[in-house]
């Protein structure tokens, strides 16, 4: 706000709460105004914008936007209190996810924890809440114990009874705003939860923002904006169909996106990076992708469905373009699928057996007759690769770079591994089994495989556009350079975004 009411307002203060956990994030202010900077400006200058963030956990979307609206409408509503009475009870309005952020929000958007209080900057509301509301939700549980609204599958961390949190969020537990506010909204605005405890093992969680995402399209606002996980990129768990149904939407204008999401929510580590989008309901057309790394922005305007796996890094297209006008088979044909030979990652090697196991910590004897796949490529050379990449949570170093292999080695006939190892490829000679794994050793299948790591985890996937090359010869970067007609801005892209093998 400005004059007077600024006195009564700490337009920083948000920059210092402590997020609620790793899940639920507070939005940065900064975050938040380059979010807001995306939708047309003129928005700030009408009377009769109307804006929601059905997500409000500490009010900074709505805070920024009512400080636009008290600016764009100065030369209208010259009285600034009528002005910041109109824009509070007319154009701005929110659902919190838990009473905590209802309260938080409404301090920072109010001034005040009550809308309708004494140090409140609205004179006209007249109950507490004002339009950043908590209505009151249930999770629905099926008889599998799982919530027919979000997929919540934890009853009895999620249904403990009305003094506890039910993490039963409004927006996609039966509460249309539009009938809550009596309103119709032009534009939709926030950061949603990411995930769930799904009662899995360990700390199983299952996504959750995709949920906000489908919900809000639904009732179709001219424009919405939301920051989240960028692991949608990957699919996996929960988010296949969403991904699928997000890269066919031509509406998406645009796409910004963190590899290292500690550039947007410093000291937050969230698995894959995170991305902002703008959805413009009248619009179709290609979508401009914009990368951040190091603070440096490149972009591309591209049909997000280009390839059947979406890539996220747009200087990394010609290359796959590239790639595939050599219409060659690719790797993902031949990696195993998780559980290579049937055996789980606890298994151990027995007291005698007439092959070997390669485990965790060192290879012993198995027995033969207790395999129950990939029986095939027992008797022959295998190379194999841990499920999990170099990199904590799939995010590059500090320099901006990557290892992206763990652990990889040449297993010789007569050798099995359990699930904590992927085979990358078999072969009858060890020669060629020392040449795959020289070839992904290569900076080159490095950089493809680093293409579609959202995560820690590596699966068939993962080497979508890997070509299978001849593995009587030994590949050098330069061998493949050459192949592929890469030019040399390309090789030293590649080299600035993947290490070197030691």
């Amino acid at each position: 706000m400005s004059s007077s009411l600024a006195t009564t307002h700490n337009p920083d203060i948000l920059t210092c709460l402590a997020n609620l956990s790793a899940d639920e994030v507070f939005t940065p202010p900064k975050l938040a105004a380059a979010m807001l900077d995306m939708l047309p400006q003129d928005l700030f200058r009408r009377a009769d914008t109307t804006f929601l963030d059905p997500v409000c956990k500490s009010g900074v979307f709505l805070r920024e936007i009512a400080r636009r609206l008290n600016d764009g409408l100065r030369d209208q509503m010259p009285d600034e209190q009528k002005r910041v009475d109109h824009i509070l009870t007319k154009q701005v309005f929110g659902l919190a996810t838990s009473e905590l952020t209802a309260a938080i929000s409404r301090r920072s958007v109010y001034c005040s924890k009550k809308a309708d209080g004494k140090y409140s900057i609205a004179t006209k509301f007249t109950t507490f809440e004002g339009n950043i509301r908590l209505p009151r939700t249930k999770h629905r549980w099926n008889q599998n114990g799982r919530c027919e609204d979000c997929g919540a599958s934890n009853q009895r961390e999620y249904g403990r009874g009305e003094a506890f949190e039910a993490y039963a969020y409004p927006f996609i537990h039966g509460i249309d705003p539009r009938e809550l506010f009596n309103v119709r909204f032009d534009v939709i605005v926030g950061n949603p939860p990411y995930q769930l405890s799904d009662g899995g093992f360990g700390r199983s969680a299952s996504p959750i923002y995709q949920e906000f995402v489908t919900q809000a399209k639904m009732l179709e606002p001219r424009f919405l904006t939301m920051v989240i996980p960028s692991r949608w990129f990957g699919g996996g768990k929960g988010l296949d169909d969403f991904r699928a149904e997000m890269l066919s939407d031509d509406r998406i204008r645009s796409i910004t996106d963190f590899e290292d999401a500690t550039e947007v929510f410093p000291g937050v580590s969230v698995a894959g990076g995170i991305c902002y989008f703008l959805w413009d309901r009248d619009y179709h057309g290609s979508c401009e992708m914009i990368n951040v790394q190091g603070g440096l922005r490149t972009s591309t305007t591209r049909q997000l469905d280009e390839f059947s796996t979406f890539i996220r890094e747009s200087r990394a297209i010609p290359i796959i373009r590239k790639i595939v006008a050599k219409n060659e088979r690719m790797m993902r044909e031949q990696v195993s699928s998780y559980k290579p030979f049937g055996l789980r990652t606890y298994v151990q090697p027995q007291k005698s057996g007439d092959i070997k196991l390669y485990w965790q910590k060192g290879i012993g004897p198995y027995k033969r007759s207790e395999i129950t796949a990939g029986i095939e490529m027992i008797d022959q050379w295998k190379v194999i690769s841990s499920r999990s990449g170099h990199e904590h949570a799939g995010n590059p170093g500090k320099d901006g770079t990557r290892r992206v292999l763990a652990r990889t080695d040449v297993l010789p006939p007569g050798t099995v591994c359990t699930e904590t190892y992927l085979v990358i490829g078999n072969y009858d000679t060890e020669e060629e089994a020392r040449n795959l794994l020289s070839y992904m050793r290569t900076r080159f299948f490095r950089f493809l495989m680093s293409l579609f790591m959202y995560s820690h985890g590596i699966t068939k996937d993962t080497f979508a556009f890997i070509p299978i090359l001849n593995m009587k010869k030994q590949w050098t970067d330069a061998d493949l350079a050459n192949r592929y007609g890469l030019t040399a801005e390309e090789v030293e892209f590649i080299k600035s975004k993947i290490q070197a093998w030691e």
